[in-house]
């Protein structure tokens, strides 16, 4: 099958959805299930890397697979409803299907939790590729002809250059402007709110 002319690429966590809440949430709930000290609101300033990169700061490392588990687990009880989606998520989603592209989300989230979030939200990608993170999210973007990734953080910067997409990062997560361009970044927007009219001269811009 031919690719889509236009294949856009988003990161999930404070790209699309503001998931801090629904993480807080169920970090809480691993807290008191293990009487780990874990400071929550640490954890959902840092989002982005895979969960047992952060679960490694509070657990010894020969717990950190059983931990990560049981986050997994809990996760959809506690975590999807208080996730709200992102300022411009479905706008964007929507402004890609009117210019008659597609849409990808590709993420470091376990796949069966991001896909929850999206459908809780309405939020509904063409395709959903999970437990990617950085230069690996360079495998699912190539795949399916991504020609532009957008995202929060550095790592989706890297992921957007090794696919050779153009990267749009968003400072809505916990990487700024500077740090987005200094890691590559062809362009950066204050959020998705900002994505749709920068798509649209996009693709016009293109042969």
């Amino acid at each position: 099958m031919t690719p889509s002319p236009l294949m856009v690429g988003f990161d999930l966590d404070m790209t699309l959805i503001d998931s801090r809440p629904g993480i807080k949430a169920a970090f809480l709930v691993l807290a008191a299930e293990t009487g780990a000290v874990i400071d929550t609101d640490l954890v959902v300033s840092r989002l982005g890397p895979p969960l047992e990169q952060e679960i490694a700061h509070w657990f010894p490392a020969d717990q950190v697979p059983a931990m990560a588990a049981r986050y997994r687990e809990i996760y959809p009880s506690y975590a999807i409803t208080p996730t709200l989606a992102m300022p411009g998520a479905r706008e964007s989603v929507e402004a890609i299907r009117a210019l008659g592209g597609r849409t990808m989300v590709v993420t470091a989230k376990y796949e069966p939790n991001a896909k929850l979030h999206l459908a809780h939200l309405g939020i509904e990608p063409d395709i959903v590729a999970g437990d990617l993170w950085a230069e690996q999210k360079a495998v699912a973007l190539k795949e399916h002809g991504a020609t532009v990734y957008v995202g929060d953080h550095v790592g989706d910067v890297r992921g957007a250059r090794a696919a050779n997409a153009v990267s749009v990062g968003v400072t809505t997560g916990p990487c700024d402007a500077d740090e987005l361009r200094e890691a590559g970044a062809d362009v950066v927007l204050s959020s998705l709110t900002e994505l749709p009219a920068w798509l649209e001269a996009y693709a016009k811009s293109q042969p």
